[in-house]
């Protein structure tokens, strides 16, 4: 299974950007995902994570409301939504397959596979 993050970039605060996640090499039904960030010097984080049909998610309190989470089975991908951007939402963004459909982990360990993440970076 390998996992490829697209679409970082650059973005003023108030903004909006949406990540994407493609899986390869398998069924992206057979995964719950989630989405991590790591900013620099500082420890990766969980955003949010949901199950393999996408009927519940969960997110970190920091980006609640702001974020979503969704997934297309069919296109075996998985996107994220950022609205209302900060510039502490300023990360390299993960996607990552967890192997418990049903999981909505936070836990990174929890995780089987990663993508190689993509730079968000939010001015101020």
């Amino acid at each position: 299974v390998q996992l490829q993050a697209s679409g970082g970039g650059l973005v003023q605060a108030g903004g909006s950007l949406k990540v994407s996640c493609a899986l390869s090499g398998g069924t992206l039904s057979s995964y719950a995902m989630g989405w991590f960030r790591q900013a620099p010097g500082k420890e990766r984080e969980f955003v949010a994570a949901i199950t393999w049909s996408g009927t519940m998610t969960s997110f970190a309190d920091s980006v609640k409301i702001r974020f979503s989470i969704s997934r297309d089975n069919s296109k075996n991908t998985v996107d994220l939504q950022m609205n209302s951007l900060k510039p502490e939402d300023t990360a390299v963004y993960y996607c990552a397959a967890n192997r418990h459909p049903y999981g909505r982990s936070s836990n990174p360990t929890d995780y089987s596979y990663w993508g190689q993440g993509t730079q968000v970076t939010v001015s101020s």
